[in-house]
């Protein structure tokens, strides 16, 4: 099978697509990785090239020793995946220790992938063994009304979530395990990525302050909606905040209590502090 014809390369693309059409990709903001089923790199096997360079990923993930990954391209522009995917994605094997890696397919024009590939895959990491392998797609978008939170909000895990569950009621149903919040950092880099990755031991969702947010999820409609969810309760509470500073009335933590029994999830009782 070519490549582009496969199915879950033709869900990369669309999710791409997607994220373009929300705005949340100015230039080449932003990157999209997804864990390769083995089924799935069978079946485009013969159009992968296994001979190309060893090159450093900048940090070690072994438990992703041999994995393969679909990888948007650094400097490449997300409103030009659906219609140059050959030069704007990649595919990349992992070598037998998890520090190297080599392309397999894709990045026609030259290039190599995304600039935070250390923090994908090190997130990649952390969701395989805390979720037993479901989780298989991390995403990092530049969604504007989050950004904007960053520098009026505390900078803090509680706080985020508390305000975000408040905008909109599937909000915690939706992500039960709230958000965490990584302080500005220089992307691409170890550092961020280590910041994350302890984040993601235990949420879907991390901020990073004043330039994004990373999403994980099983697959892409999940991984796309959660995002999607998370930026619109930030635009509702942008507006919230821009019509008056306080609330006449929101949902109360009882009020949480009884749509997590309603709707059978557990909401951490440290995001339900009374205000």
């Amino acid at each position: 099978m070519k490549v582009l014809e496969a199915e879950f390369v033709r869900g990369f693309i669309r999710m791409a697509n997607d994220g373009w059409e929300q705005g949340w990709h100015e230039r080449n903001g932003g990157n999209l990785s997804y864990r390769m089923k083995k089924e799935e790199v069978a079946s485009v096997a013969e159009a992968l090239d296994t001979n190309g360079p060893w090159q450093e990923i900048g940090t070690t993930v072994p438990k992703l020793a041999g994995e393969y990954f679909l990888v948007t391209g650094s400097g490449k522009f997300f409103r030009n995946v659906k219609e140059q995917p050959e030069d704007s994605l990649c595919i990349i094997q992992l070598d037998e220790k998890g520090e190297k890696y080599r392309i397999c397919w894709g990045l026609t024009g030259g290039g190599r992938p995304t600039s935070e590939l250390p923090s994908h895959l090190m997130n990649h990491e952390v969701k395989l063994e805390v979720t037993g392998g479901k989780h298989r797609v991390i995403y990092h978008a530049h969604t504007t009304n989050v950004i904007a939170l960053t520098f009026v909000l505390p900078l803090k895990d509680e706080v985020f979530t508390r305000e975000l569950w408040e905008m909109a009621t599937e909000c915690p149903v939706v992500f039960p395990d709230g958000i965490g919040v990584v302080g500005w950092m220089v992307p691409g880099g170890r550092d961020i990525a280590v910041a994350t990755s302890q984040l993601m031991k235990k949420y879907d969702v991390a901020i990073w302050a004043h330039h994004g947010m990373f999403c994980s999820g099983e697959d892409f409609d999940q991984t796309f909606g959660l995002m999607h969810t998370v930026e619109k309760s930030a635009e509702i509470l942008v507006k919230t905040r821009s019509m008056r500073p306080d609330k006449l009335q929101t949902i109360t933590p009882q009020n949480f209590r009884d749509l997590a029994v309603d709707f059978h999830v557990e909401l951490p009782e440290r995001f339900l502090y009374e205000k």
